[in-house]
């Protein structure tokens, strides 16, 4: 039987999506760098280490790698702050509620920092509805790697086949698989040139998910 949720946040709980990609190319053109639509979608689920890690290696930058993630770290809170049209995505507090007033154990694994991840918890006041909160700054290697999934179902205490995780992108889904986790992919029309097709289920909204449905959500053999 399911006891923990394991939720994604960017593109799960909130869109700051948009917020990330305004701070992301206000960054690019600092640096006179070009990105494809390709490539910058191929970042989702990714840390903001993980992709500077990258793009030093592609584009030969000269900023260290602490420098690059804190530059884009004071745009993002910049652009952040200023913005008044950020909410949570359709029916997802509605669902959050109703899992955690049934006794269901809900833990954040997010690829944003951990400063990104609080200030969301403060704006929406999400804090008292889950146990744990994971970061995949602390994690060497980003999603599709399974760790930040592993370590959640550390937290939490229970057993992966007792676990599922929601996600809204291609390396999210991809991590929740090699973590031995069923899959709940969301396809939001937020979402942009992401892959369902591992995950274990698909939803458009959270409407098709409930307290009972995931409760009696049995893992493949």
């Amino acid at each position: 039987m399911i006891q923990t949720v394991i939720f994604d946040m960017d593109g799960v709980i909130v869109d700051t999506e948009p917020v990330h990609h305004y701070a992301y190319n206000q960054q690019f053109k600092q640096l006179g760098i070009d990105i494809s639509p390709e490539m910058y979608a191929s970042f989702t689920g990714n840390s903001t280490k993980n992709i500077f890690e990258r793009l030093k290696a592609e584009f030969n930058l000269e900023q260290d790698v602490q420098t690059l993630v804190q530059t884009k770290r004071n745009l993002f809170n910049d652009a952040f702050d200023n913005k008044e049209d950020l909410y949570l995505l359709d029916g997802v507090e509605d669902l959050i509620k109703e899992l955690h007033s049934n006794g269901m154990q809900l833990v954040l694994a997010s690829s944003s920092a951990t400063v990104t991840i609080n200030r969301i918890f403060n704006r929406f006041n999400l804090d008292q509805y889950f146990t744990h909160k994971v970061s995949g700054e602390d994690f060497p290697r980003s999603k599709p790697h399974p760790a930040i999934f592993q370590h959640a179902a550390f937290l939490a205490q229970t057993s992966v086949e007792n676990c599922i995780v929601i996600e809204d992108s291609t390396n999210g889904i991809l991590a929740a698989k090699a973590a031995g986790i069923y899959c709940v992919g969301y396809d939001s029309f937020h979402s942009k040139l992401q892959d369902y097709s591992q995950a274990d289920i698909v939803i458009t909204h959270f409407n098709q998910l409930s307290f009972e449905k995931i409760k009696s959500i049995k893992k493949p053999v």
